[in-house]
């Protein structure tokens, strides 16, 4: 008989990387909606700098937010590669902003570090620290073996204000 809880543990966790300037960050998997091209929102008066503006994702307005200067980085710099990631957060949804999206990798959930004291204004934003030692079958490129991803706690990003907006 196979231990199951054995199996699970070698790949518990799925995570979408991404980069914003020169680093590699990762969130959930189970909080991704979907990847989306680039196209300027609409923009709001009185909102925080972050908040690029707002967007209609089929029927329903979600903020979209410049990850790198909600966490307190320079805005980043719009190209080809530009993203936004639709994530699900506490029972509504938003955009961010990301340079580019790298791969989907699967991690173990023993194999994450506890969270470093980054250079990052936002305060638990940062929920740990793991290193990518599988990559993606298809051998494409993307997150190298050995990278450190740091990985974000959404729900720490104190969104609950910003989604008001949309609402």
């Amino acid at each position: 008989m196979s231990n199951i809880s054995t199996i699970a543990s070698t790949s518990d966790r799925k995570i979408i990387t991404f980069s914003l300037a020169d680093q590699t960050f990762g969130i959930d998997m189970r909080s991704l909606i979907e990847i989306r091209e680039w196209e300027a929102p609409t923009p709001l008066p009185g909102v925080p700098a972050y908040v690029k503006g707002v967007t209609n994702l089929r029927g329903t307005v979600i903020p979209i937010v410049g990850l790198a200067e909600r966490i307190g980085w320079a805005p980043s710099t719009l190209h080809s590669r530009s993203c936004i990631l639709v994530v699900y957060i506490g029972g509504k949804q938003a955009g961010f902003l990301v340079d580019e999206v790298a791969d989907i990798v699967p991690i173990k959930s023993e194999d994450i570090q506890p969270a470093p004291d980054a250079d990052i204004n936002e305060t638990n934003a940062v929920s740990g620290l793991v290193q990518i030692t599988a990559r993606a079958a298809n051998g494409k490129a993307g997150v190298k073996d050995g990278t450190m991803v740091l990985l974000l706690d959404l729900d720490t990003l104190a969104l609950s204000t910003m989604l008001g907006l949309a609402a």
